[in-house]
């Protein structure tokens, strides 16, 4: 009995390790919100429904030391409700030049059928603004 006794440090010390090491390997294999954020606009962008809408402001804001951000907004309605959303077009600066989008300008949204809120115009495959 004293054997199995000296046994049970040595387990715990074992878990321990097993759960630090499971804990760790889950944490480096998370994805950036970036890569969530691109994923969520290919997913759109291939299964999403088209309606039409108009972009009621372009704005790029100051980060502190991480660069500009620059939102592009936009309204839209689906099946009688009125919709107000943003979307961050940082990252698709080589597909769409901001200064060029004025208010009120036309364009055709995307947005997921099982939730209409959840909507883009623009992804790297598809672009829904119009000239």
């Amino acid at each position: 009995m004293n054997s199995a006794l000296r046994l049970v440090p040595a387990l715990a010390i074992a878990a321990a390790g097993l759960t630090f090491a499971l804990s760790a390997w889950s944490r480096s294999r998370r994805k950036t919100p970036e890569q969530r954020e691109r994923e969520r606009r290919m997913r759109i962008s291939e299964t999403g429904r088209i309606t039409d809408g108009t972009v009621i402001d372009v704005n790029e804001i100051k980060m502190n030391g991480s660069g500009d951000m620059q939102l592009l907004i936009f309204q839209y309605d689906v099946a009688g409700v009125s919709y107000e959303a943003s979307q961050d077009v940082t990252h698709l600066r080589h597909l769409v030049d901001l200064h060029t989008c004025r208010v009120g300008l036309p364009a055709s949204i995307k947005y997921d059928p099982t939730n209409p809120g959840n909507s883009i115009v623009i992804a790297e495959n598809w672009t829904g603004l119009r000239q």
